[in-house]
């Protein structure tokens, strides 16, 4: 199952910057414990898909599982041995744009080594750095 808008106002977007900390999203608002990016980077949709599978994985029925970012960037490749030139490539994967600060991950209802450990798998599946972080702490 992919992560992808319904629709969109665009079909394709520019590439945009990345500078800066996150300026929402950093602290853990719903869950007990959260995973909290350290590194900035694109987040495809399908790395946020294994991610959330690796989580619902170990818990096997319990707890609670939020996830704090959604792809909602196009990502347009051209065919391979093409050319130079002949416009933009149309679109072929979506992407969150994340930068440091932002939580990616919250859990709830479990405890907090199954909360770490859970979250410690699914970090392996992202391809940023991340720190466990609990409710009580600020970045």
């Amino acid at each position: 199952m992919a992560m992808l808008p319904s629709r969109t106002k665009y079909r394709k977007r520019q590439k945009g910057s990345l500078k800066g900390l996150s300026k929402a999203g950093n602290f853990v608002d719903f869950g007990d414990f959260g995973m909290q990016s350290l590194d900035r980077g694109w987040v495809t949709g399908q790395q946020i898909e294994a991610a959330r599978v690796a989580i619902n994985r170990y818990f096997s029925r319990k707890g609670r599982v939020y996830i704090r970012i959604f792809p909602d960037k196009p990502i347009s490749k051209k065919p391979a041995e093409t050319r130079m030139g002949k416009g933009k490539g149309s679109p072929s994967s979506w992407v969150a744009c994340v930068r440091p600060g932002r939580i990616l991950f919250e859990v709830g209802g479990v405890s907090l080594a199954d909360a770490k450990r859970a979250l410690s798998l699914a970090s392996a599946k992202l391809a940023l750095r991340t720190r466990f972080v609990t409710r009580l702490e600020r970045f």
